[in-house]
């Protein structure tokens, strides 16, 4: 189905546009997420504001952020700064371990040794990362690192 007027795609037009199925979308707005206007024939009309929206989401949702933290993101400006600060320090934590991970991998990759797991290099290096590791867990498990939103 194409678009029947300026500015106006359909469900179709703008699932194809993100490579989406028109149920995320559906779901989407179900969870209050979208809220596209309708036809005289009941049919979702997308606007550019809601594609800039859909581009919102999956940029949120890379992030790691739920739908309910984009939800509240994007519809209750009360509550954004509060909910946001604690899923950026999460997200903060998620890079610095991907980073920690590609080091210990780029270290693997510089190794010589037929066994990685015999190299003294990779052995100090993973060493290092498992201490840092060890000391940012303290107090998991223990009601001392608890989130609250």
């Amino acid at each position: 189905m194409k678009s029947s007027g300026p500015g106006s795609m359909t469900i179709g037009d703008v699932a194809g546009r993100f490579g989406l199925a028109t149920h995320v979308l559906r779901h989407w707005e179900a969870e209050g997420l979208l809220s596209p206007a309708r036809d005289a024939g009941g049919r979702r009309r997308y606007t550019e504001a809601d594609v800039t929206r859909v581009a919102v989401i999956l940029r949120a949702k890379q992030a790691g952020l739920s739908l309910e933290v984009i939800r509240v993101m994007i519809t209750e400006p009360a509550r954004r700064h509060f909910v946001l600060r604690g899923e950026a320090e999460a997200l903060r934590g998620r890079i610095a371990a991907a980073q920690e991970s590609l080091a210990l991998m780029e270290c693997a990759l510089g190794c010589d040794h037929e066994d990685v797991m015999e190299c003294p290099h990779f052995h100090r290096a993973l060493a290092e990362q498992s201490a840092a590791f060890s000391g940012r867990m303290e107090g998991v498990g223990r009601g001392e690192d608890v989130r609250t939103d």
